[in-house]
Parts: C-alpha cells; structure tokens; sequence
C-alpha cells in the first residue's frame, strides 16, 4: 500500500509529469507467494531509508549526479549518472554495509562480521569494518575478479576463498560465523542493506526532483528494491544480464527463480537468486526488470568510458546498456545508478 502527498503542476486543466513530491511513505502489506512468505515487519520502509540516510551520512560520499548531453542524445531523453563508481570502495555497497555495522551492539562488533560476496559487497563491508574497528571475514568464490579480492584484502579483511563457489558461500560464511560467534551481513536480502542501498535514490529524488524514473542494475535486489523504496513513486527499472537473467524471470512469473551460476562479464550480477525481501519490494513496486546481452553491455562500458571519461565496471552500465538499445523506454528525465567502478581492465581489449 502507498499514501502520498502530491505536489503537481497543472496547465489548461491537464495533468503534467509530477514535478515535486511531498511526503511519500510505502507500507507493503503482507506478501506471498509459492516460494515467498514474508512479513511486513521484516520488511523496511521508506522511513528506514531515510533513518539509514541520517546514519551513514558522515561515513559516505554524496556522489555527483551528472549530466551529459552525448547519452542524453543517445538515449533521446535527458540522462544524468548517479556515479557510485566514486563511491568509498568504489561501488554503493558501503551504503548497506555501513547502515547495518552502526546498528550492531558492542559484544557484535567485538565478536566481528562474515559476509558473502563476488567483489563489491566484499570491499564494502571490508572498508565499513576497517573505519569502526571491526574484524571482518570475507567469504568470496574462488574465480572473483583478482583486484576485488585484493582490494578486500587491503582494507584489512581475511578473505576465504579455498573450495568456495556462489552456490557455497553462504553455506561458508554462516558456518564460520556460527564458530567464532561474529554476525551475518547479507549481500542483499537484509532489511538494513536494503535501506541503506536506498539512500543512493533518496539522494537522486532530493537533488533532483523532476526525475520520472530510475534506472539501477539488478543483481540480488538490495539496490533495487532500495531504489523503489526511496523513489517516490516514480518509475523504476532493473537490468540484468542475459546469462543471469533469474531476477527478469521471477517479475514475469511472480515466483523467485533460481537458476546455474551465471557466465557474464557482469561479475556483480552473477546472483543465482533474487532474495525474498527485495523481490516483496520490486514485485509491488518496480515497473520493469529487463535484461541484455555481454556484447551489447560491453560495448556500452567501452562508448560510455570514452564520452565520460569515468571508469565503470559492466555491472555498473547494466542501466545504459538497456537504455541504448531500447529496452526501456522512460517518459520522461531518466537517472540511471552507475553502481561500481571496480572494473577489470583486460575486459577492455575483449
């Protein structure tokens, strides 16, 4: 359910685009289906993104929102960039990762954190740990990009990786946390990284208002489920790559699908499931999830590079690569996350 305030413009008695949003607050009742049985309250809202915004605000960037006119002219509506690839470790992650380590207790912290991750869960939660002092492992497959798994490392993480791959690496991280008594932090299907995932939007509807829809890769669902939180009623989009497209095929048939790890340069998206808090959010309150294919996506991270001259992992131009070659098409002014910068190089002479 949703109540909203609306502040709109009206010309010749027509109704335009929304041009200012008042107070908008989602309450998703309880959700169901044959595999998903959720409570509300194990659910955030739109209020806990902003509670996650106040929190984490002296330990995250604001990042830019960024226009350009040459993927405006592409696209044929007006883009602008919600750069997280200048995020602190370089991608939102660190949004969630920090939310949920501030609202551990003293004996938590002390006892340390395990998370599960590919790459920039890894580094999000590795950096958050690093500034409030916490020790943090980090269960990450074997094969994960090598300079996401030293960047982890380097933020004084232990990083484990022997016989780990993504079907195991919850069943890892848990069982190492079960042993050493240190907390669980999720990639994605937890409700304090969902909502600190979410004041990335917050930030984007904030700075600018007459955006009408939202743009974000899909991966497990914490940074689109955060987004459709933190939107405000507006449209919001999720894209996946082909190869793992269990997130497009869950929205159409309303059921979570679970499917074979994934081969795609999309290394953040390699999920093999959505988790069943994020898809309550994006199955009341996304618009569309749509996928494209590696060479469309790579392509679009070398074009975006070179106009924008900013470094974009292909996770992070998931959004433009599905804008570009039309599978979405918004009504009006898009912005689209860029949610990492951590890229691997030799992507680039493929």
């Amino acid at each position: 359910m949703m109540t909203c305030t609306w502040l709109i413009s009206v010309v010749a008695g027509r109704r335009k685009v929304p041009v200012r949003f008042g107070l908008c607050e989602f309450i998703l009742t309880r959700v169901s289906s044959s595999n998903i049985n959720i409570q509300p309250e194990l659910l955030p809202s739109t209020a806990d993104v902003h509670a996650a915004a106040r929190r984490i605000a002296s330990y995250v960037h604001h990042t830019p929102l960024l226009p350009s006119r040459s993927l405006s002219e592409r696209a044929g509506v007006e883009v602008r960039l919600k750069c997280e690839n200048l995020q602190r470790a370089g991608s939102f992650k660190i949004r969630g990762a920090m939310n949920a380590m501030l609202q551990l207790d003293p004996g938590e912290r002390q006892r340390g954190v395990v998370a599960f991750s590919s790459g920039n869960h890894a580094q999000g939660v590795a950096y958050a740990a690093q500034l409030l002092g916490i020790p943090a492992t980090i269960v990450m497959p074997e094969g994960s990009v090598a300079m996401k798994v030293q960047a982890t490392e380097g933020y004084g993480a232990k990083v484990v990786t022997a016989g780990v791959t993504s079907a195991t690496r919850d069943t890892v991280a848990r069982e190492i946390a079960e042993k050493n008594g240190a907390a669980v932090l999720p990639p994605f299907d937890d409700e304090r990284i969902i909502a600190g995932a979410g004041t990335a939007a917050l930030e984007i509807v904030e700075e600018w208002p007459e955006v009408a829809s939202i743009i974000t890769p899909l991966g497990g669902g914490g940074l689109l489920s955060g987004t459709a939180l933190a939107a405000g009623g507006r449209d919001v989009y999720g894209v996946e790559p082909a190869a793992g497209n269990d997130g497009e095929r869950s929205f159409k048939t309303g059921s979570i699908v679970t499917i074979d790890p994934p081969k795609t340069i999309a290394d953040g998206a390699r999920t093999l499931a959505i988790g069943k808090r994020n898809f309550a959010i994006i199955r009341e309150l996304v618009r569309d999830v749509v996928s494209v294919d590696d060479d469309v996506l790579l392509e679009t991270v070398k074009w975006v590079m070179y106009r924008t001259k900013l470094v974009i992992e292909p996770t992070g131009a998931l959004g433009l690569a599905a804008l570009f070659a039309g599978k979405i098409k918004p009504k009006g002014p898009v912005a689209v996350v860029i949610s990492g910068g951590n890229l691997d190089f030799s992507l680039l002479c493929q």
